[in-house]
């Protein structure tokens, strides 16, 4: 196995670990950035206030185990995303969005617990017209067993196939498992990595550290167990022959795709996203992703 140590965050409130994009690998199948957040409660009349920001060229993918946020963006979507859902967005030609804490939570100090993840969209479908699309905890199926309970996120995982849309072959879940159970991980997806959030599990005997991905062998099957009640997200898919590149919050396999949006979003020629159109956050200097402010 291939090993992948977060980058930590430490914004105070609550900490951000990063595993991709890394210097040792920057994808897992159509995966080119995985964030995890949390758990954190913030402090009463306190809430997350990530500002409108562009996207091209890829799709985010948003999941939380605890809290809630509130999705805006420009094509008019307005959802707010609990525990059990999926927010996938696709920017596709481009796209704005902001995420935030809903009004109601802030009062009290919101939770903040979950993965922000982004997977790149693949050739000939990088210039997408941008969507939105809500899935209910419903349409997600439910894996039960032995005292293992898996969400199929996206994909086909276990013969079950969650009603999300891919653009490439995607597989995604949130694996719990109770202390003494397991669980085999198929091996038929190109790429596949996984990556523990609480709890003790290995694989055929060797620890799993939390919140470091580890990204599998190609082909290898192989079964996950929890010496604890542990929760543990399997990600991966059809792996990218061609190579993607990244500046702040901009995925391409153009760099001069990426120059254009840069311009664009100086320039301010990106539309507006109604119902949150007073603030944005300015193209950065230096080459980061997305933060939490």
């Amino acid at each position: 196995m291939e090993t992948i140590i977060p980058t930590t965050h430490d914004l105070g409130e609550f900490k951000v670990r990063r595993t991709l994009p890394s210097k040792p690998r920057r994808m897992v199948g159509p995966f080119i950035f995985v964030d995890q957040f949390g758990p954190a409660r913030l402090p009463p009349g306190k809430g997350m206030d990530v500002r409108p920001h562009p996207h091209i060229n890829l799709a985010t993918v948003t999941y939380l185990f605890e809290g809630a946020i509130e999705h805006r963006d420009s094509i008019g979507s307005h959802a707010v995303i609990v525990p059990g859902a999926i927010n996938l967005m696709t920017a596709g030609k481009g796209i704005v969005h902001s995420e935030r804490s809903p009004s109601a939570l802030r009062a009290d100090g919101p939770s903040l617990y979950g993965m922000q993840t982004w997977l790149a969209l693949p050739d000939g479908k990088e210039e997408l017209d941008p969507a939105f699309e809500h899935v209910e905890s419903s349409a997600l199926p439910l894996v039960e067993a032995d005292g293992v309970s898996a969400r199929v996120l996206m994909g086909t995982l276990w013969g079950k196939t969650a009603g999300v849309t891919q653009h490439s072959e995607t597989i995604y879940a949130d694996i719990l498992l109770g202390g003494g159970s397991s669980i085999p991980i198929d091996a038929g997806a190109d790429e596949r990595a996984v990556l523990v959030t609480e709890g003790d599990a290995s694989f055929d005997g060797d620890r799993l550290e939390p919140f470091t991905l580890y990204v599998l062998a190609p082909g290898e099957a192989m079964t996950l167990r929890a010496e604890t009640p542990s929760r543990v997200m399997l990600l991966g898919g059809e792996a990218f022959t061609t190579q993607r590149h990244v500046f702040w919050n901009f995925v391409s396999s153009s760099r001069d795709r990426i120059n254009q949006a840069k311009e664009d979003w100086k320039a301010r020629r990106f539309p507006l996203v109604p119902g949150d159109d007073q603030e944005f956050i300015p193209l950065p200097e230096v080459p980061l992703t997305v933060t939490y402010p």
